[in-house]
């Protein structure tokens, strides 16, 4: 977890700092932090979250936000650069919100290791369903 702590340092989101790590057989498969998409300005550099100035609570809203998340950003890693993550595990600071659960479960990932937990209890349900196991340090 000081790994994902240390990945969710490159975090352009003004709001909270997310990072995320995917392994498999003991070695890190990709990173994923949360921050806007490439070649798209973030809040960081925009000076200003859309989110805060509407006061949309944590946890609703998800498309109201210029960045991608940390586990979103992982799964996208491996993809971009051909690395499958069936079969692994996924280390995040923060328990996955319903559309990260969703890329989690249909990526192959089978375990979640997180510290702190989230509001979304969707994202819980479908996680179960699936028997992804989720285990809170």
């Amino acid at each position: 977890m000081a790994i994902v702590n240390q990945v969710a340092t490159r975090s352009t989101c003004l709001r909270r700092k997310i990072g995320a790590i995917i392994v498999k057989d003991k070695r890190i498969l990709t990173t994923g932090y949360n921050g806007a998409p490439k070649n798209v300005k973030s809040c960081l550099e925009i000076g200003s979250c859309l989110r805060e100035e509407l006061g949309i609570p944590s946890g609703q809203r998800h498309e109201i936000c210029r960045a991608l998340h940390a586990e979103q950003n992982a799964i996208i890693q491996a993809a971009y650069h051909g690395v499958s993550v069936n079969g692994s595990v996924l280390y995040c600071n923060t328990q996955p919100c319903v559309m990260c659960a969703k890329m989690i479960i249909n990526s192959g990932i089978t375990k979640i290791y997180y510290q702190q937990e989230y509001p979304d209890m969707l994202a819980l349900e479908l996680l179960g369903e699936a028997d992804i196991k989720l285990v809170k340090l």
